[in-house]
């Protein structure tokens, strides 16, 4: 009885051991410390002497794993949401949207206006302006005992300049919010449905100046219980096609003399002085002012890419189709800027555009708007073409490029069109084309946005090849095993026919639809003609020397096939030369004087 009495405590001591070998296993830690009693990371001698508690090494099990994870950047702790008082329901809508952490405009804008405090913001495109007012609007909201009798007034205006720009801020809402009644009134709809939406009760009421307009003079709308009033893009809400409107509508809202006028909110990524001076008749003596700009002389988003190519108004639309071709593909989302209407009509309707296009613009119904920018979205077409319509506020996901047909003679209007790629982190390019004539608007955009073109030529046929091949590829990946055993039979006759290289590459040019290439200028985008290096071991003083060192060596008759020269100057000078494709050659020497020489890339 005393032997089996001893036992006992020396089986639990052994119990004890074994579960603690195998938790500290679990935990990538040796069974027993170091000499100095620090603990020691498993490792493989333990594993022998321990093989039955021994763990496969997962991604975090050792200590030197757990250091190898990442750590979070600046931002990322600063917008954490554990920093901000938002609900655990907000937060798991928020995660759905696929945000981890609030932007650093978010985090700047988001006490303050949770505060109840009067703010004009300012901040770069793509950077997350809307969740800035809409996340602390609706915490602050769902907060509040809330009124869910039929037919009550928003106590949230929101008011942007265009009907795409008021369906997503009002969707960004909805996205965040399951209690609260959000509504978007623009003009080109019905009413009837509006008016059902007023009988029974709105919390967030956005929309567009003149449909706000017409329910109050209808006598539809009631302002009076606003608490919250949001002008988004306010330089232009505040501008000289709004003001009016604008003026009207808060006068509904604001009580003259009264200290319970709603809390008003600015946005925009484009704040000229004047917009702080008229804003200040809406807002408190004192408010918070955000800029995320300041005195920086960038005024872009700094993930652009900014390229400026010379370009014949009459060539843009075939130059058009090469350049989507190299810089985005097909399987990238393009927008096409125009100054007018007519122009992206004939634009998306011009055969050399190779890709599917469509064209948006105040003459077109809203509901066929709202079709095209749906299928622009989902990726039905990959080229939208448009006016001023699109340039501000849209968040369409991963457009890689950017294209304007001319330098726009509002700086802005270049910021906000350069601000619908390179959104949210990601990288874009923006191309804008310009004649000769238009070269002071190409500098007056590069003072004004802090901005640096970067000049270049046309897609070489080269470029145009290689990204055709690759878009190509792509498509032939996406094919299923399945649909190619139908094909078997016709690719083993085609490669009799043809040669299993011919026939394959014939297939690639009809796929990419480069089956026809034609040669430009790099300089001018001049069909029919390529850009060629004129290199002289001595110093050219002049144009004309190199235009008599030509003659003298291909005769007069170059002069119907030699465009103007771009000359530099120099000891050795290179000189871009514009010849016909029948007249080029891939290198000519002069004597030991000249050398003429094809180019391939052009940067200026």
């Amino acid at each position: 009885r005393a032997t089996a009495g001893c036992g006992r405590p020396r089986l639990r001591r052994r119990r004890r051991a074994r579960t603690r070998t195998a938790r500290r296993s679990r935990t990538g830690l040796h069974p027993h410390p170091d000499t100095a009693g620090h603990p020691r990371p498993w490792s493989p001698a333990a594993t022998l002497r321990y093989p039955r508690f021994a763990v496969p090494p997962g991604p975090l099990l050792h200590r030197q794993h757990v250091a190898a994870v990442p750590e979070l950047t600046e931002e990322a702790r600063e917008g954490a949401f554990s920093n901000f008082p938002l609900s655990q329901n907000t937060i798991n809508l928020l995660k759905a949207r696929g945000v981890k952490y609030l932007f650093p405009v978010q985090v700047k804008t988001f006490q303050p206006i949770y505060d109840g405090k009067d703010l004009i913001a300012q901040a770069r495109t793509g950077t997350g302006k809307t969740f800035s007012f809409a996340i602390p609007l609706t915490e602050k909201l769902q907060n509040d005992s809330q009124d869910e009798r039929r037919g009550r007034s928003p106590k949230v205006l929101v008011l942007v300049p265009t009907r795409e720009l008021a369906i997503q801020v009002a969707k960004d809402f909805k996205n965040l919010t399951r209690k609260l009644s959000v509504a978007c009134f623009y003009g080109g709809t019905p009413y009837k449905a509006q008016f059902d939406l007023l009988k029974s009760g709105i919390d967030i009421l956005v929309g567009t100046p003149g449909r706000i307009k017409d329910h109050i003079q209808n006598s539809k709308l009631d302002l009076s219980n606003v608490k919250h009033v949001v002008l988004d893009e306010v330089d232009h809400m505040l501008d000289m096609g709004f003001a009016e409107q604008v003026e009207e509508i808060l006068g509904f809202a604001y009580k003259k003399g009264s200290e319970n006028s709603p809390q008003t909110l600015l946005f925009s990524a484009t704040c000229p002085r004047w917009v702080y001076d008229v804003a200040k008749k809406y807002m408190k003596d004192e408010y918070e002012q955000v800029d995320l700009i300041g005195k920086k002389t960038q005024r872009t988003a700094t993930t652009v890419e900014h390229l400026a190519i010379q370009c014949r108004s009459s060539q843009r639309a075939e130059v058009l189709g090469d350049i989507i071709q190299v810089y985005s593909g097909s399987h990238g989302r393009t927008i096409v800027f125009c100054e007018t209407k007519k122009e992206a009509n004939e634009l998306a309707l011009n055969s050399a555009l190779k890709q599917e296009a469509q064209s948006l613009h105040g003459d077109i119904p809203q509901k066929q708007r709202e079709v095209t920018l749906k299928g622009f979205r989902n990726g039905v077409f990959e080229v939208l073409i448009a006016t001023n319509v699109a340039a501000r506020g849209l968040d369409i996901p991963e457009v890689d490029l950017v294209i304007q047909c001319s330098p726009p003679k509002d700086v802005d209007s270049y910021i906000h069109r350069s601000g619908r790629t390179g959104r949210a982190g990601r990288t874009g390019i923006c191309i804008c084309f310009y004649q000769r004539r238009e070269e002071d608007l190409l500098k007056q955009v590069e003072q004004k946005a802090g901005i640096t073109f970067r000049r270049i030529g046309v897609p070489s046929a080269t470029d145009i090849i290689k990204a055709s091949s690759d878009d190509a590829k792509k498509c032939l990946d996406a094919v299923p095993p399945s649909a190619i055993d139908y094909f078997r039979q016709s690719a083993r006759e085609l490669i009799e026919e043809k040669g299993a290289v011919d026939a394959l590459a014939a297939a690639l040019a009809h796929i990419s639809g480069a089956s026809s290439i034609q040669q430009r200028s790099l300089l001018n985008s001049t069909a029919g003609f390529v850009t060629m290096v004129l290199q002289c071991s001595i110093e050219m003083r002049s144009m004309s020397y190199a235009w008599r060192g030509l003659k003298e060596q291909l005769g007069e008759e170059i002069d119907g096939k030699i465009s103007p020269i771009l000359w530099g100057g120099g000891v050795v000078v290179l000189v871009c030369v514009c010849v016909c494709v029948q007249f080029y050659v891939l290198g000519y020497a002069f004597g030991k004087k000249m050398s003429l020489y094809l180019c391939i890339h052009l940067l200026l």
